[in-house]
């Protein structure tokens, strides 16, 4: 494999904040000593190919420059193919508007990756797969259904450039429309098949998204484990009064909630319906999710 990191820049990310942040953060780590060669996406998606051809052509070392959509778009460029070659190694660059991943491990945003980067700190990390209706997804924090991907879907949709603002308008909004369904699944492999309605639920890697919720906190990256969380049927003025629950991880506490650590999840869906995968918004005929354990090194 080429020696050196592969720095795949999306320039956009962040309010194209990210074009001017991106040249000094890459030289301090050339200064250092870091081989890096940089590549920019021109479009939605064009991350993934350049992921994908860089590790066809022997590259196994990465840098996400960007927030989690474009380290969402690197690793499903980078998988399938990984699982049977050598292990990638990626490294992030957290200059774009979310970085929910990177929270497990610090607070300080691009100075952390900075340091790791320079340091050579790496460890293992569990990639999750999830397969639908229309082909398989990789990611490494969190796919969400029901009312947290409601919000994602809002925000998204209607207020992208909004930072903060743009997400607690949307709860609010979603609170006033306030779904409950049922999304029906088993677990690994039981017979019963889970159909209650339900606030949400979550399928995480690690503990964080949207910024600062910690919505999974029990979540490990490297146990092959996906941490499932679900919410039932609770009310508006419960979940207003639980709200900052979200953000300490106590939710989990709550008599409607109920988390697991499981290895393999079946939907039994009956249709398309809005998720959110590591901060990308789609809508997926979900079929089954499982672990890929350690397949990737990650540079925190």
């Amino acid at each position: 494999m080429t020696n050196g990191f592969l720095a795949i820049v999306n320039p956009a990310a962040g309010g194209g904040r990210c074009r001017k942040l991106v040249g000094p953060a890459v030289e301090r780590l050339r200064s250092g000593g870091i081989n890096i060669d940089v590549v920019e996406t021109t479009a939605r998606g064009h991350a993934t190919e350049l992921a994908r051809d860089a590790y066809r052509n022997r590259r196994s070392k990465f840098i996400s420059v960007g927030g989690d959509g474009t380290s969402f778009e690197v690793i499903n460029g980078l998988f399938p193919e990984a699982q049977s070659g050598e292990k990638p190694t990626l490294a992030f660059l957290p200059l774009g508007t979310g970085n929910s991943f990177l929270r497990d491990f610090s607070d300080r945003g691009a100075d952390h990756s900075i340091e790791a980067l320079l340091a050579g700190r790496s460890r293992p990390c569990d990639v999750l797969r999830l397969a639908h209706s229309s082909g398989v997804l990789y990611y490494t924090n969190l796919l969400s259904m029901g009312f947290s991907a409601d919000v994602a879907t809002m925000r998204a949709r209607h207020f992208g450039g909004w930072g903060e603002l743009g997400y607690q308008s949307s709860i609010f909004i979603c609170l006033a429309r306030f779904r409950r369904r049922a999304f029906p699944l088993k677990v690994d492999g039981e017979d019963k098949l889970d159909e209650r309605p339900c606030l949400f639920l979550t399928f995480s890697n690690s503990k964080f998204t949207g910024g600062t919720m910690m919505i999974a906190p029990k979540a490990e990256i490297d146990d092959g484990l996906i941490e499932y969380v679900r919410w039932g049927p609770i009310g508006r003025i419960g979940l207003l009064r639980n709200l900052p629950t979200l953000y300490d991880g106590t939710h989990i506490n709550h008599p409607l909630a109920e988390r697991r650590a499981v290895k393999r999840i079946d939907f039994f869906l009956d249709g398309p319906v809005d998720v959110m995968i590591d901060g990308e918004v789609l809508t997926l005929h979900c079929s089954t999710l499982d672990v890929l354990p350690k397949a990737l090194n990650i540079v925190v």
